[in-house]
């Protein structure tokens, strides 16, 4: 199990944009289903975005043999800068203005 906290205000907690302020908590569970077979939900409590914590929906993850899980830190701005070049280009595109009179 992994807790985290010290997010930034402003971030999203996914590609669709769902919000958290600053008082965010993650809690990270992986289970090993089997020798290559990895599981991971993730529970979110950030009591000033949403009226209770919440749990997604469980991840799966094949591990290859002969490899190994490598640490990934968030390096905050520098990971957030690339994270928004990649939410920016999958933003879907806006829908056109109405015209006047409708």
């Amino acid at each position: 199990m992994v807790e985290t906290v010290g997010f930034k205000e402003g971030s999203w907690l996914d590609n669709d944009g769902h919000p958290h302020a600053e008082a965010l908590r993650t809690t990270e569970r992986f289970r090993r289903i089997d020798f290559g077979h990895m599981e991971m939900a993730v529970t979110i409590d950030a009591p000033m975005a949403y009226s209770r914590p919440w749990t997604s929906g469980t991840m799966r993850f094949v591990l290859r043999p002969d490899t190994g899980l490598l640490e990934h830190p968030c390096e905050n701005n520098r990971d957030l800068d690339r994270l928004e070049q990649i939410w920016n280009k999958q933003a879907p595109p806006a829908p056109p203005p109405l015209a006047e009179g409708r």
